[in-house]
């Protein structure tokens, strides 16, 4: 019987949990990783970590024997870390690269193995079907000799604490609510502001959802931030790469407001300009808007932050964005990371005085009003063509840089694109109201319906 296909998305190989995701599949794959690591001339040093699914950690211990036994010494933490504390690690103690053992913002059922590259960013695509290429080449080789235990998170928070004005953050006396969704981001944050921790157990099921930080799955957190009549909700995904805000009011606040605003405090309050801003093709046309009036160039990429690493290693990037609350900055590793970005908004409310709603106000007053919305299909995306319009609207700009968005006169825009991630159709909108983007959506999910 052949051994089983084994595939590489837009962010690392993700199976189910038994099913595709086995043990005898991970141990495949880490010795196709130790395969190409050792090909390459680059230090014979590696970290594995891993996030807080079910036998995430007995994952982790299965690549680093394998690792270990094809001569690559391994970094294992005793405990879950997140995705950006093993990017940095592999910055701080110059490793080949490293693996994270996760499914991110996946339902509970699947696990994930992300491959992060010598430069301590997602590894690139070329890297990843180098990897497959060396799929069953050699029998699996496994030993624990060249294992050592090593916690990467005092490193890390150290790191990203120098990026921001910590006193001037806790002489806020902001209070603060941190919700990890029960994932590997733990009571980090709330441990270094003094906030109030919500689900930061480790839970497996991820009380039965999925551990992504959008508004269907913040209702703790909204109604935390009322009770204790907080200033501001923080929520990270499953492996803390990305960030969701809830406001004063214990509103959830869209991701492509975030986005803009810590672009402009990383601009005017920060100083960074020049530079480039790159974000993905799903991101918010304000970012568009604000680097006109800034003068700064804007790259756009496709979706998956792998992509908007190699901008950051090819370009001086002040700040790198993705829908799904992914933001990479300046003078940190190539990579997400759900933390720093929670801080940067942190010191923007110290620095300002102003809550939340009035800084978002002030945004589209200054920049134009923006409205978001999505919908996850269990459909299979199909490509059309193109409307005459939008609701009346008409289209005068057809992307087909990642899946297919039709952007109309008046900056509003529908996205289709089928998930790297998930057997499921994505459809994004954004535009001047709440009601549009609602009716773009319903308007995207009847077309996809129709038949060819």
């Amino acid at each position: 019987m052949p051994a089983p296909l084994i595939h590489f998305g837009t962010d690392g190989w993700r199976g189910v949990i038994a099913d595709d995701f086995t043990f005898a599949n991970v141990r495949r794959v880490a010795q196709a990783t130790a395969n190409y690591w050792n090909t390459q001339p680059l230090p014979k040093r590696a970290i594995v970590g891993f996030d807080n699914r079910f036998q995430s950690e007995t994952y982790a211990r299965l690549v680093a024997e394998v690792l270990s036994g094809n001569g690559i010494a391994v970094l294992l933490p005793p405990a879950s870390v997140s995705t950006p504390a093993i990017a940095h690690a592999i910055h701080d103690r110059h490793l080949a690269g490293g693996v994270m053992i996760t499914a991110s913002h996946n339902p509970p059922q699947f696990n994930g193995y992300k491959i992060k590259a010598h430069y301590a960013g997602s590894a690139d695509a070329q890297l990843c079907a180098d990897v497959e290429q060396q799929l069953d080449r050699t029998p699996v080789r496994s030993n624990d000799k060249l294992i050592k235990p090593y916690d990467p998170r005092p490193a890390y928070l150290g790191a990203i604490c120098r990026f921001v004005d910590l006193n001037l953050i806790r002489k806020a006396r902001l209070r603060v609510v941190t919700d990890s969704m029960y994932g590997c981001g733990g009571t980090m944050l709330a441990d270094l502001l003094d906030a109030t921790p919500i689900r930061a157990n480790r839970d497996v099921l991820f009380g039965g959802i999925a551990p992504e930080p959008i508004e269907r799955n913040l209702g703790a957190l909204c109604a935390a931030v009322k009770t204790h009549r907080a200033d501001v909700g923080l929520a990270s995904d499953g492996d803390a790469d990305r960030l969701g805000v809830v406001d004063e009011r214990g509103r959830y606040v869209s991701v492509q407001i975030v986005h803009a605003l810590l672009l402009l405090h990383l601009i005017r309050n920060r100083r960074a300009h020049p530079g480039f801003v790159v974000r993905a093709v799903n991101s918010t046309m304000l970012i568009d808007r604000i680097c006109r009036a800034h003068g700064l160039p804007m790259t756009e990429v496709p979706i998956g932050f792998r992509w908007a690493c190699q901008k950051m290693r090819e370009e001086d990037v002040i700040m790198a964005g993705e829908e799904s609350g992914s933001f990479g900055f300046r003078g940190h590793v190539p990579e997400r990371d759900g933390l720093l970005a929670a801080l940067y908004l942190l010191e923007l409310l110290a620095m300002t005085g102003k809550s939340v709603t009035e800084l978002a106000a002030e945004l589209q007053a200054e920049f134009g009003r923006s409205a978001y919305g999505r919908l996850d299909l269990p459909v299979r995306f199909v490509k059309r063509e193109p409307p005459a319009d939008l609701l009346g609207v008409p289209v005068v700009r057809v992307n087909e840089l990642d899946g297919v968005k039709y952007i109309a006169d008046d900056d509003s825009w529908l996205m289709f694109r089928a998930s790297g991630t998930e057997s499921i159709t994505r459809i994004y909108s954004e535009a001047p109201t709440a009601k549009r983007v609602r009716e773009l959506l319903e308007w995207g999910r009847e077309r996809i319906k129709q038949p060819l």
